[in-house]
């Protein structure tokens, strides 16, 4: 069980987030699970909770291989509560708007970055320059069009959606992308000083962040390591 009184708001509205891309909603009304490769970043999350429920290995769908970590635990009451701000069980395609408070919604879209998320970075092969890009990936064409909506409300910037199919599955996947400019006023204010997050993609939006552009209109979206990215040790995630 989940003592919320016990679990920062930002914390709590991380792992939501979380729970919206890489966990689940048993059937039973009761169990809420999150997978994830990196057992280490599972314990955070375990602690973050103030939770002492066992961390399992597991494989994943049609996989012989068990490589995927996985923490489940049961709470009927944090269950009910998840389902009241829109969350579902098998939410792949059925998965709506999220009642997510504004002062953590950047703490909730982490969670989704860190779950379903990508900075991806290249090289400009005209000009050299280093591209950035956030991308977000999900198959409920509601969540997406609404998250996207919301990212762009409370940024004031503008991304765009793509679709695309895979030829041996059904159903369509939906990408909201941002280029370099939107992803480093998302980056910056969603990955701060301290934050509950995946190592490897608060390293990424850091590497992001530090990028020098040659472009007037960033202006101070780039953010020195002490003021924004800077953070304590933590445990290293290989």
């Amino acid at each position: 069980m989940v003592d919320l009184s016990l679990v920062k708001p930002n914390n709590l509205w991380y792992i939501i987030g979380l729970i919206v891309t890489d966990g689940n909603l048993a059937n039973d009304g009761r169990h809420i699970n999150i997978t994830s490769k990196d057992t280490g970043f599972l314990e955070e999350i375990r602690k973050s909770l103030s939770i002492k429920n066992k961390i399992t290995i597991k494989s994943r769908d049609k996989e012989k291989e068990k490589k995927y970590y996985f923490l489940q635990f049961g709470d009927i009451k944090f269950y009910k509560f998840l389902t009241k701000i829109g969350l579902t069980a098998k939410k792949s395609l059925t998965l709506k708007e999220i009642e997510v408070p504004q002062q953590y919604f950047v703490d909730f879209l982490r969670g989704i970055i860190d779950g379903d998320g990508s900075i991806s970075s290249w090289v400009h092969n005209t000009n050299g320059n280093i591209q950035w890009s956030l991308r977000i990936i999900s198959a409920a064409p509601i969540f997406v069009n609404w998250l996207k909506k919301e990212i762009e409300d409370y940024f004031n910037v503008k991304g765009k959606i793509y679709g695309y199919k895979h030829k041996d599955k059904k159903n369509f996947l939906y990408i909201i992308k941002f280029g370099k400019f939107a992803a480093k006023v998302v980056l910056k204010k969603c990955y701060y000083r301290n934050c509950l997050s995946l190592n490897r993609k608060f390293d990424e939006a850091k590497k992001c962040l530090l990028t020098t552009d040659r472009m007037k209109k960033y202006g101070n979206v780039v953010a020195s390591l002490g003021a924004e990215t800077g953070r304590q040790p933590r445990l290293k995630i290989e």
